[in-house]
C-alpha cells in the first residue's frame, strides 16, 4: 500500500485541470495496486487528484480542516462534486470549529504525517497566505518527503 498526498492550487482553469489530470494519471498509474490518495479535498488540484485516484481503482482518504468546512467553504457550484467524492472516501475531520488558515495548515500537516510521498500541483510561486501550497511543499520537504511537482506547460490559474 502506497499513501500519496496532494497539495495544490484551488484556482485552476478548466483546461489546466485537464492537463493536471493527465499528468496525475501518469504518475499514479504505477501505484495502482494498493494506491491510497490522501487529500483535504479543496476545489481544484485536490479534487482533480481525488477523481484520478478513484478512476485508477485506488482508495481515498479525506482530511477536512474543520467541522464547518462544507457549509463554509464549498461553493454551491462545487457541492455535488464535493459530496460525490466524500461519499467515496473515508473522512477524518480535525477538531477545529472554523475553517481558517490555521485549520488548513493543520490539515496539511496531518496529511504529511500519514503519507509516503506528496504531489504538489504548484506553479512555484509563494503562498497566498499561511497554509498555502508553497508552505505545504516546504513542510513536506522539511520532513524529508519526496514531492513531485506538477505544473504542465500552458497551465494557468484563474
Amino acid at each position: 500500500m502506497v499513501r500519496i498526498g496532494i497539495t495544490g492550487h484551488s484556482n485552476l482553469t478548466d483546461a489546466t485541470a485537464e492537463l493536471v489530470a493527465g499528468e496525475l494519471r501518469e504518475i499514479l498509474k504505477e501505484q495502482r495496486d494498493g494506491l491510497v490518495g490522501v487529500t483535504c479535498l479543496a476545489r481544484g488540484a485536490d479534487q482533480v487528484f481525488a477523481r484520478v485516484v478513484l478512476e485508477l481503482g485506488g482508495t481515498l482518504e479525506v482530511v477536512l480542516p474543520a467541522a464547518d468546512y462544507r457549509e463554509r467553504k464549498v461553493k454551491p457550484n462545487n457541492a455535488a462534486e464535493f459530496d460525490s467524492l466524500v461519499a467515496n472516501a473515508s473522512v477524518h475531520t480535525l477538531p477545529f470549529t472554523e475553517s481558517d488558515r490555521d485549520a488548513y495548515m493543520a490539515a496539511s500537516e496531518h496529511v504529511l504525517s500519514i503519507v509516503d510521498r506528496m504531489i504538489a500541483v504548484w506553479d512555484g510561486g509563494p503562498s497566498g497566505g499561511h497554509g498555502g501550497t508553497a508552505d505545504v511543499v516546504e513542510a513536506a520537504r522539511d520532513r524529508g518527503l519526496d514531492v513531485a511537482v506538477v505544473w504542465p506547460e500552458d497551465a494557468a490559474r484563474i
